[in-house]
C-alpha cells in the first residue's frame, strides 16, 4: 500500500508541474524503500509564516498578491482534477527568489491527494483550506476572500464550485451544532 501511495504521489507531483503548478521537482522514486527524492527549496517560506509576518507588518499589498496567486494555483490543480486533500497554509510555500519580481507559490505534501472531477471534492478541498486558514490566521477572512478571487479567475465552473463550498459550509455548521447539542453544551 505504501509503495502505491509514493508512486501515486510522485505521479501527481509530475502532473501538477505539467499543469503549471510549481511543486518540488521529483528526482527519484525508490519503490523498495517507499521514498521520494525531491527538490529542496531553501529560499522558501511556509505560507503560514509568510502570512503571520505580513499581517503583523501591515504589508497588505504583497499579502493580497500572494493569496491571489495561491488561489490561482489551487484553481489550476482543480482544472486538472487534482484534489490536494490536505490544503493548509503549512502545505504551501512562498518562494521569494531575488531575480523574481514577486514571490511564487509552491504546493507541497500531496500524500493525501487524488484525482476527481466532482465539484463536491473541489469544494471540500477549499473548505478544508478555509477552516485551516481561518483557525490558524484569525481575522484573515479578507485575504482568504482574495484567495478565492484568484481561484475564480482561472476555474471555468467556479460559480458552481463556490456554490458547493457554501453548501459544505452549511453542512459543517449543522454537524458542529449537532455535536454541541449531543454533548449537552447547548
Amino acid at each position: 500500500v505504501v509503495s502505491t501511495q509514493s508512486t501515486e504521489e510522485s505521479r501527481i507531483l509530475c502532473k501538477c508541474r505539467s499543469l503549471g503548478v510549481r511543486t518540488p521537482t521529483v528526482y527519484y522514486v525508490d519503490h523498495q524503500n517507499n521514498t521520494i527524492y525531491m527538490e529542496y527549496l531553501k529560499e522558501a517560506t511556509v505560507l503560514k509564516d509568510f502570512i503571520d509576518k505580513h499581517m503583523s507588518t501591515q504589508n497588505s499589498v504583497l499579502l493580497s498578491d500572494v493569496c491571489y496567486k495561491v488561489g490561482v494555483k489551487i484553481g489550476m490543480l482543480h482544472n486538472g482534477n487534482i484534489i490536494h486533500g490536505d490544503l493548509t497554509s503549512s502545505n504551501i510555500l512562498v518562494a521569494e527568489e531575488t531575480e523574481r519580481e514577486s514571490p511564487e507559490c509552491v504546493v507541497i505534501d500531496f500524500g493525501l491527494s487524488g484525482v476527481s472531477s466532482l465539484q463536491e471534492d473541489h469544494g471540500v478541498d477549499l473548505y478544508v483550506l478555509e477552516k485551516a486558514f481561518l483557525s490558524t490566521h484569525p481575522n484573515s477572512q479578507d485575504i482568504f476572500d482574495r484567495l478565492l478571487e484568484g481561484y475564480c479567475s482561472v476555474v471555468n465552473n467556479s460559480k458552481s464550485v463556490i456554490s458547493k463550498l457554501a453548501e459544505i459550509r452549511l453542512r459543517g455548521r449543522k454537524e458542529k451544532y449537532g455535536r454541541v447539542k449531543r454533548f449537552g453544551i447547548f
